[in-house]
């Protein structure tokens, strides 16, 4: 008998960032990743996580994918079409195998035992094959007896012999891991979110801490051939070469729930109706510090193909007002490094609300260029109000071309509209938030002296200041040129490089420089440039190692040897 009709609403990631989804953790994505194999370059790594903060020790009732959820994770690789072009569909099982005891693992049989069914799409969701059928989750990593000793636990040798044998190929070649592990995510929560009072390295005084620390989540990780995610099926040995634009894809995760869900007398649930999309996640961060609070449910239960309606958010983002002075930058002086171009060249003004590149709109100069209409259209001058349109909401919402202005300033003489150095090309237009990735970019080994967490910012110093590549405008290589916003590493730093961003670290790197450059010195490292290059996040790497191999994110934490003492 039902007592209760209680539907799911249509408006519904990451980290308990929106209203709804906060009350929802098995749903909930909480990042998203997509990267070159560092030890087989055949291939791209994605992973999508899903519920967020989980004490290790958070038993009898550990956290498990649910049973009525929808994972996904959506690739686009083509314009031509109008929706997704590859879809992986994870639907997750339950058995109880001993309903006698009421611990999680017991003389060999585990309860809530988890598989899992994957199912591939390539026509736009419409219809779906089966590729992976009882795929195994590892059991939560409760403790010694629970995992490792026999008969009263499991007998493994180790948990990383669970994870190695959950490992498993598809019918059609990826592979595929799903269960708990670190949670790979870095961030100071706390510093973050009292009004962005960050806590930069070295402060002595309250130090930054990671919030997501000795913190599981569930991870889906899947490692694809490269030729079964580009659109023509081409191996990136064909690439024409490193940036070649028939290489780029965009990826986004996402949830869905069934609409309706109904409490029953005896304890049950059902759930009935139509799926609806709870969650998603494509950029990091964009739901959590660019989507107001009004939206982000909404934002939540809308894909990346009806996006435009919250480009104004891009345009005029809310943080650049706490990195200008005469908005509310002196209210926040964390961020006191971060100051945004308002005479950039003398002319060009990108605080919010500001004209921008805007008196450029439709003149001979921005002829040939991404700011010319005639190939792009007006998105990225669309007003003069919106001045972040020409660098933010490109790198969310269509990729950034090879082509100019969006090339480095090294051989521009002085001119940001000007051919530069190549450094990045992840175009893909569909004007949606997605995390876009060029496939023919080589990966910059985890051992390169040169590697680092901050990404394509790093490519970009590097092609400026290292004689190794700013003698040139030819199109080489540059270590990082594989990171954040090119995809997104493991490693990569994304609070510091995206607040970077919305300081015009983008801009400055094309040649828009920050207002102290003199051209009569002709030296664009200047303090403000090096401020916003020395300003970090305050949490700059993960609170534990990445793995050498497939699925890179490290074992869970043991319940059994968490303490409070451990997290502080």
């Amino acid at each position: 008998m039902s007592i209760v009709a209680a539907s799911h609403s249509a408006l519904a990631s990451s980290h308990r960032e929106a209203p709804l989804i906060s009350n929802d953790p098995q749903a909930d994505n909480t990042d998203l990743y997509a990267f070159r194999s560092p030890d087989d370059p055949t291939t791209i790594t994605i992973i999508a996580n899903y519920i967020p903060f989980q004490l290790p020790e958070g038993g009898p009732n550990y956290y498990t994918f649910g049973t009525n959820v929808r994972y996904e994770i959506h690739i686009k690789n083509k314009t031509t079409s109008t929706g997704d072009d590859i879809t992986y569909r994870f639907t997750f099982q339950q058995t109880n195998q001993d309903n006698t005891t009421f611990f999680n693992i017991r003389l060999g049989q585990q309860n809530l035992k988890t598989t899992y069914t994957c199912e591939k799409s390539t026509d736009g969701g419409a219809t779906f094959t089966t590729i992976l059928s009882n795929g195994i989750v590892p059991p939560p990593n409760i403790g010694p007896r629970s995992i490792n000793s026999t008969p009263v636990g499991l007998g493994a040798p180790s948990y990383d012999d669970l994870i190695q044998n959950a490992i498993t190929t598809s019918s059609t070649g990826e592979r595929l891991f799903c269960g708990p592990v670190d949670d790979p995510f870095f961030v100071d929560l706390a510093g973050a979110f009292d009004v962005g009072n960050f806590r930069p390295n070295g402060n002595t005084v309250n130090a930054p801490k990671d919030g997501l620390a000795r913190f599981n989540v569930n991870t889906i990780a899947i490692k694809v051939p490269i030729a079964l995610l580009q659109k023509d099926g081409k191996d990136v040995s064909q690439a024409v070469n490193i940036l070649d634009p028939d290489f780029v894809i965009g990826v986004w995760a996402s949830a869905s729930r069934l609409q309706i869900k109904t409490l029953n007398n005896d304890g049950s649930t059902s759930e009935s109706g139509n799926w609806v999309q709870v969650s998603r996640l494509g950029m990091p961060l964009t739901n959590e510090a660019v989507i107001p609070v009004a939206s982000k449910d909404k934002w939540n239960a809308t894909t990346p193909y009806n996006d435009l309606q919250f480009a104004a958010n891009f345009s005029n983002p809310e943080l650049a007002l706490y990195m200008d002075d005469s908005q509310f930058g002196g209210a926040v002086p964390s961020l006191s490094a971060l100051r945004i171009q308002k005479a950039s060249l003398g002319s060009y003004d990108f605080r919010n609300g500001k004209t921008g590149l805007f008196p450029l709109k439709g003149t001979a100069a921005v002829a040939g260029t991404a700011l010319d209409e005639a190939l792009f259209g007006g998105v990225l001058l669309p007003d003069n109000h919106s001045p972040r349109a020409v660098d933010l909401l490109p790198i969310f919402y269509t990729g950034v071309p090879n082509l100019s202005p969006y090339q480095l300033a090294t051989g521009k003489n002085g001119n940001p509209l000007a051919a530069g150095k190549p450094f990045v090309n992840n175009f893909l237009p569909t004007l949606g938030d997605m995390l876009r990735l060029n496939m023919a970019v080589p990966v910059t080994p985890r051992n390169d002296p040169n590697f680092s967490s901050l990404g394509l910012i790093q490519a970009a110093v590097l092609g400026l200041t290292n004689p190794a590549y700013n003698t040139n405008t030819n199109l080489e290589f540059i270590p990082n040129m594989d990171g954040f916003p090119n995809g997104r590493r493991l490693e990569d730093d994304v609070t510091t490089i995206e607040l970077q961003a919305v300081s015009g670290a983008a801009l400055a790197a094309i040649g828009l420089w920050y207002d102290d450059y003199s051209a009569a010195s002709g030296n664009p490292v200047t303090p403000q440039l090096l401020g916003v290059l020395g300003f970090t996040a305050g949490v700059t790497h993960n609170d534990t190692t990445f793995k050498a191999s497939f699925p890179y994110v490290q074992q869970p934490w043991r319940g059994y040897d968490y303490t409070l003492q451990s997290r502080f």
